[in-house]
């Protein structure tokens, strides 16, 4: 008669189960676990946001009181990594908004890998000065974020018409106003400057009209013609 090894095989649901359980971990938690382990060296950027790598990226928080990563997957994975100084101007913009607009909810995007360099798909993200801000949005009237799931590209994959509206979810182009205004004065106050922004030219259109809109259009450098993507989800920010 045959002996069977139950053991092995009651085992197998088990094994199964922690393992799915420590990625379910890692992908919630793994951005805020090697936040704690982050080197204290500071962070050096060579070369371009096109041609270029970092040392001692640093490592964008997963959430705040008004903000949120695009994925918490992707933050796992290193994907949120900038220079130490555009962090700290990201998180300071974010901090002064709340402290006199704290109805508003911002979602952060792709920003480079911790050693920098290439960066699929993006063409640029290389030496941790560049970082992908998701569009701020109202929905019925209300400020709200964008849905972010996978299945959308983490909102990459959205497509908003010329006046800035996706079905229930419409731009909040004076909370972009607000948002790049809030980070140029602290890159200023923190020795950086804001390079560009990569926004699609037929929606700086309709941010010409926002509150503020003409005036930050003349302070900022905006792309003026079109990207290989368009960047109407999201826009693209580089600083120097």
């Amino acid at each position: 008669m045959r002996r069977q090894n139950f053991g092995t095989k009651s085992r197998k649901p088990v094994v199964l189960g922690i393992v799915l359980g420590l990625f379910l971990s890692f992908i919630y938690c793994g951005n805020d676990l090697f936040l704690q382990f982050e080197s204290p060296k500071p962070s050096q950027s060579f070369g371009t946001t096109g041609s270029g790598h970092i040392q001692n990226a640093k490592r964008l928080p997963t959430n705040g009181p008004n903000f949120e990563t695009y994925s918490r997957f992707g933050a796992a994975l290193g994907r949120n990594s900038v220079h130490q100084k555009v962090r700290k101007v990201v998180l300071e913009s974010y901090a002064n908004i709340y402290k006199t607009n704290n109805e508003l909810r911002f979602v952060y995007g792709e920003t480079g890998w911790p050693w920098g360099g290439d960066f699929y798909p993006h063409k640029t993200h290389k030496n941790g000065m560049s970082v992908d801000f998701m569009v701020p949005v109202l929905k019925k009237g209300k400020p709200d974020t964008l849905p972010h799931a996978f299945w959308e590209a983490w909102a990459y994959k959205l497509e908003f018409d010329k006046e800035g509206k996706l079905e229930d979810y419409v731009i909040d182009f004076d909370a972009i106003v607000i948002h790049l205004n809030a980070l140029a004065k602290s890159a200023e106050q923190n020795g950086l400057q804001i390079r560009r922004v990569i926004f699609a030219p037929d929606l700086q259109k309709t941010l010409k009209k926002a509150k503020g809109g003409k005036a930050l259009l003349r302070k900022l450098n905006f792309s003026k013609g079109e990207s290989w993507v368009r960047h109407d989800d999201h826009y693209h920010v580089d600083f120097k």
